[in-house]
């Protein structure tokens, strides 16, 4: 019975982080439609244009290949195996032991490669520019989140997320110069790797801009629907890990109890309003960079990062 408990709670967290990721883009959404004095969509339309895009026909290019029709559904499983894997409302779950930083980002580096051999499968010359941009910003954005790793590894002894969790919710952890520098690094990574503003718009399909959007513009039907959850899955693992790793406030640990879990739930939601709130504000008073500069953007990151880790080597010499 104790393993059916387990279980149970583990398959909750599962559909939790499908369930609020479109949640949290709509949010999103109404929040920036309102700071701008417009109506706006209602919170519940990314579900319903999920519900319309698996109803349609998907349309599949003549020139695309088996790998072209694989992607989608690889994408969306390693995706959301990565957003299952963080800490949303509780540690120490079932399979909390495979919850390590390293394995995330081998899920998202996985995901990211074969979009972009799907985007330049077909052979468009969009597909192609979104693909190298995309390989372009994860030379950067690759190694600044191995080096925020690095940091956190060593301020708190592992990679695994529920130890991280535990050491960061303890007396121990202090007020740390290096955990803001890589703070500051994970939200320019999330922004850079989520496609959003300043990077990316994610609302335009402006052919000299787009990044994400040109990699899945010949995807149709369900494809297309599965790419879209996969995208918004990996907004709500950023905003999930900057959330369980500097905020890990509410989280309950081990715990066992009801009660315990349903108020790291309510606080979860709490955080991910907070988060969409920030974000809508911020990309509402940020205009878009030129794409020759995000670059420059991105590696800001990367040497925050580094020095970050080096700070962390100095401090601990002392």
């Amino acid at each position: 019975m104790v393993l059916i408990g387990e279980l149970a709670v583990q398959i909750a967290q599962m559909l939790l982080v499908l369930v609020l990721a479109p949640l949290l883009i709509g949010f999103v959404r109404k929040v920036k439609a309102r700071l701008l004095r417009r109506q706006g969509p209602p919170l519940i339309q990314p579900y319903r244009d999920l519900i319309r895009l698996a109803r349609k026909e998907a349309v599949i290019a003549d020139s695309a290949s088996w790998l072209f029709r694989f992607v989608p559904y690889l994408v969306f499983a390693a995706t959301w195996v990565s957003a299952s894997l963080v800490p949303t409302f509780a540690t120490g779950l079932l399979y909390s032991w495979s919850a390590d930083l390293i394995a995330i980002i081998a899920l998202l580096g996985s995901a990211r490669f074969f979009l972009a051999l799907a985007g330049m499968d077909v052979g468009t010359s969009f597909g192609g520019i979104g693909s190298s941009r995309e390989a372009m910003f994860a030379t950067l954005a690759e190694p600044a989140l191995i080096m925020i790793v690095f940091t956190l590894a060593l301020v708190a002894g592992s990679t695994q997320l529920s130890t991280i969790v535990a050491f960061m919710t303890s007396p121990a952890v202090g007020l740390r110069v290096s955990l803001g520098m890589a703070l500051i690094a994970l939200i320019i990574v999330a922004l850079a790797e989520n496609a959003r503003i300043p990077v990316d718009n994610p609302a335009t399909h402006l052919e000299l801009t787009m990044v994400h959007e040109a990699m899945v513009l010949e995807y149709s039907g369900r494809h297309l629907a599965l790419l879209e959850l996969a995208s918004w899955l990996k907004l709500l693992l950023y905003v999930s890990l900057i959330a369980c790793l500097f905020t890990p406030w509410g989280i309950a640990h081990e715990a066992k109890d009801f009660g315990a879990q349903a108020v790291g739930v309510l606080t979860y939601v709490g955080k991910l309003a907070g988060v969409g709130l920030c974000l809508a504000l911020f990309e509402t008073t940020i205009a878009k960079m030129r794409v020759f500069r995000v670059p420059d953007f991105v590696g800001v990151a990367l040497m925050l990062a580094f020095l970050a880790v080096l700070l962390r080597f100095v401090s601990a010499s002392l």
